[in-house]
């Protein structure tokens, strides 16, 4: 199988997280909320939205987004949607001027990055995310495309940190089997998860060698959505795109 052509100089991978500053939703929404399947006012969301184009100099039907259902699957793009990608996690592309986008307020937006071969990924991996295989399962799309594991940078944006993420012990225990790093204690001793440690030790696994945490945690940090602390709320985005 014949590998995809490095990207060109200018086209390198970029990444940004957004946060809950600087849009036009009101409570609980306020202000910068990018999902439109919270129940914000959907011209409120079209104009966050419309503000992110603006921002990366791209038109908005370049912004790829997904209909996330926690679960694996994966789709490859090469140019613009009609709406968002149907029961998808995980998007990929090695088209240049895409702006893959994945939606979070607690789970892990996984960035991911080959620059020689010029292919790069969004994720949305949260507790059944992982535990269901996504990241494995997108690390494949990506070779699909060309791109090789020992080349593959990783940002892990911000997310529940494991002091605040308690969950019951069966529950832990079955993520554990799957990445036991995962497996934490919470602040107040009980059985918790740090999805971020899990995701780093099984990406090293498969042979990524730099993944880069962003140590920010959702509940804790107010400028960031967090669905856990607070139920009804919007969405920041992890974004990644070759420019």
């Amino acid at each position: 199988m014949s590998s995809s052509p490095a990207a060109p100089p200018s086209a390198r991978p970029r990444r940004v997280v957004t946060d809950r500053r600087g849009g036009r939703s009101a409570s609980p929404y306020d202000s910068f909320n990018l999902g439109d399947h919270v129940g914000d006012d959907p011209a409120d969301v079209a104009a966050n939205r419309g503000r992110v184009a603006r921002e990366l100099g791209v038109p908005a039907d370049r912004l790829v987004w997904m209909s996330q259902v926690h679960g694996p699957g994966v789709v490859v793009v090469d140019g613009p949607q009609d709406g968002p990608l149907p029961e998808t996690d995980a998007v990929v592309t090695s088209t240049p001027g895409l702006v893959l986008c994945v939606l979070v307020a607690d789970c892990v937006p996984v960035l991911l990055a080959d620059p020689v071969a010029g292919v790069v990924a969004a994720v949305h991996a949260g507790r059944e995310g992982v535990r269901r295989g996504v990241v494995p399962a997108t690390l494949s799309a990506m070779a699909s495309l060309g791109a090789r594991a020992r080349n593959v940078s990783a940002l892990l944006g911000p997310a529940v940190c494991g002091a605040c993420y308690e969950v019951p012990e069966p529950m832990q225990a079955e993520l554990a089997r799957v990445v036991p790093a995962a497996a934490v204690a919470t602040r107040r001793g009980t059985p918790g998860l740090d999805l971020r440690a899990g995701l780093a030790e099984l990406l090293t696994r498969a042979g990524i060698p730099e993944v880069v945490q962003d140590p920010r945690c959702t509940v804790e940090d107010p400028h960031l959505f967090s669905h856990r602390r607070d139920g009804v709320t919007g969405r920041q985005a992890g974004l990644v795109w070759l420019g």
